[in-house]
């Protein structure tokens, strides 16, 4: 059948771009203009070789990347053709010549989540030369995703705040994955801060979105020193995920960049309105994250102790 088939050329196309993916790595030159024709709607066109997966010239690019049409094809995910373009075509700046900017570990996630179930139909998974563990968080380092991407006019080929070109807006595509706070989120994404705060401002300069706020209570500290005072957390990125309204007072768990010293407030962070109850969940789940084991069989142990019979305390004295 014609599903049959097409799933056949998908699977093919993955297990050849592991293969291609191998190459050993050359030494880079300067910025280049993209040549690979898959790429040609990305809202970059200056790349840098060798790319994230080594290939060392854009030919040996294009031979793995036309690979991936078929699963193109599907439409399992919106972020694969950003996601592939942002991998084998990387974007190359001239604050970032040394080494090109990768892809957000979010939006490698994202295209994975729609494309794997492809490949498992046909007992198949995401390639490991395409892992989205590898990739950067904003905390990390630099990264680049759809919605950070900025659409100019000119010769200049676009990039977000780092080449400092500011035209263009993003507000209208960020769209924000809310993320609810509880115990299982909490000891999966082990926040590096917990603060109840007040905003009392969110500031846009060239697509940098930064939020000023007022701590009025420290849950969890970690490496980057929080004052009793006004902080700026920083969304590294034209979105401000999870969203915040000036003046009202949240909990807000986030990440941190010790490097900087910044508190850092991105995707997978959470920002809720602040009701009494967070702090001594906070302090519940806190525990739990440093004692994972402690209190499992307390209750058990707790019962026995007492309970009457031969293994009290008054039978221990005979």
């Amino acid at each position: 059948s014609v599903c049959m088939m097409l799933c056949s050329e998908v699977i093919l196309a993955f297990l050849a771009v592991i293969c291609i993916s191998t190459l050993p790595r050359a030494e880079g030159a300067a910025c280049e203009p993209v040549r690979i024709p898959m790429c040609s709607p990305m809202p970059w066109n200056m790349t840098k070789m060798p790319n994230h997966l080594h290939h060392s010239t854009q030919a040996n690019a294009i031979l793995a990347i036309e690979q991936f049409e078929g699963l193109l094809g599907t439409k399992c995910s919106p972020d694969l053709l950003f996601f592939l373009c942002a991998m084998y075509a990387p974007i190359c700046t001239i604050d970032f010549q040394h080494e090109p900017i990768k892809p957000c570990k979010s939006v490698c996630e994202r295209a994975r989540t729609g494309c794997e179930p492809v490949l498992i139909e046909y007992q198949h998974s995401w390639p490991e030369s395409l892992a989205c563990e590898e990739l950067p968080v904003y905390d990390r380092g630099v990264c680049i995703s759809p919605e950070a991407i900025v659409t100019a006019e000119g010769p200049d080929f676009p990039m977000d705040s780092f080449n400092g070109n500011c035209k263009g807006a993003t507000s209208e595509r960020c769209k924000c994955k809310s993320v609810k706070p509880n115990q299982k989120i909490y000891l999966r994404n082990n926040y590096n801060y917990v603060i109840r705060a007040k905003v009392k401002e969110v500031r846009t300069k060239c697509h940098d979105i930064t939020a000023v706020v007022e701590v009025k209570e420290i849950l969890k500290s970690s490496l980057v020193n929080i004052p009793r005072d006004t902080v700026t957390l920083y969304a590294n990125s034209g979105c401000l995920c999870p969203p915040l309204n000036a003046t009202g007072e949240y909990i807000i768990m986030g990440y941190e960049d010790e490097q900087r010293s910044r508190l850092l407030l991105l995707e997978g962070s959470i920002a809720e309105k602040w009701e009494d109850r967070w702090g001594k969940k906070v302090k519940r789940w806190d525990q739990k994250l440093r004692h994972p084991g402690k209190g499992k069989n307390e209750p058990a142990q707790k019962d026995a102790a007492q309970r009457p019979g031969k293994n009290n305390g008054r039978q221990a004295r005979h």
